[in-house]
């Protein structure tokens, strides 16, 4: 598809859905590479305290390198990218499943986690209020397992978050925005196949529900900001902001220059 078309799907709907990056044995090097970063941090971390791995995980960081999906964050965003960030997620099998029974040394805490319905960048301390975030499928993702699903259109602004009712929520301050009914209706599963990715503006509602399968299901998201967004309040990881500066020019110098952390 044109890139132009591709702009202004973007701009419209808020999200693009199934980039490929990886096909095949590339993808699966990736599940592979992931699979001895969980057996050394163990499950319960790995729901959603890999933060920032890019830093010293070298197939992390040439997952938010990648051409393909940096190909695709300038389309929507511009030639100067930052990345801001790296955060895994994952959701594993409750230990009775709907598919069957779940993989041996389920954790009774993974019981049906989720995602309430959010919007990225509520908490993130920026301004202007925007980011992109790349989804990248670690494993296949589908509504079985609890793909990401989004509410095409509500990238318009931010709104008022509250904290959710439903425990199991994964998000890291348990927040959640109430949707209307209609625009509930109008949400859209993006399932993914392992090596696939999907963009989304930060201001777009999304969120996921539990992972009723036998499956893992994990996913890398990349957080991309371009250079004139700065910090201006801290963010719910109550961490600083590392940006790198991977394609373009920074001409603002509002996050300070960190090097990169392997060769590109």
């Amino acid at each position: 598809m044109d890139r132009h078309l591709i702009a202004a799907a973007f701009e419209r709907d808020g999200y693009l859905h199934r980039v490929p990056v990886h096909m095949g044995e590339s993808g699966a090097k990736v599940r592979a590479q992931f699979d001895v970063l969980e057996a050394a941090e163990g499950r319960e971390r790995c729901q959603i305290g890999l933060v920032d791995r890019h830093f010293d995980q070298q197939f992390v960081w040439e997952l938010a390198t990648h051409p393909a999906i940096l190909d695709a964050v300038e389309t929507v965003m511009g030639p100067d990218i930052l990345l801001l960030a790296t955060h895994f997620f994952c959701k594993y099998p409750s230990p009775a499943s709907a598919e069957g029974p779940a993989r041996e040394g389920a954790a009774e805490g993974t019981r049906e986690r989720f995602v309430a319905w959010h919007q990225d960048v509520t908490y993130w301390g920026l301004e202007p209020p925007y980011a992109l975030t790349a989804w990248y499928a670690v494993d296949d993702s589908d509504t079985a397992n609890g793909c990401m699903r989004v509410i095409p259109g509500t990238h318009t602004g931010l709104r008022e978050h509250a904290t959710s009712q439903r425990e199991g929520n994964l998000l890291s301050i348990n927040q959640e925005v109430p949707v209307s009914p209609e625009e509930e209706a109008r949400a859209v599963d993006l399932c993914l196949k392992a090596g696939e990715i999907s963009l989304h503006h930060g201001m777009l509602i999304h969120g996921s529900n539990p992972n009723r399968s036998s499956r893992r299901r994990c996913g890398l998201t990349i957080r991309y900001v371009p250079p004139h967004v700065r910090v201006v309040t801290g963010n719910s990881m109550k961490r600083p902001w590392r940006a790198i500066l991977l394609r373009g020019e920074d001409r603002f110098g509002h996050f300070p220059p960190e090097p990169a952390p392997f060769p590109r």
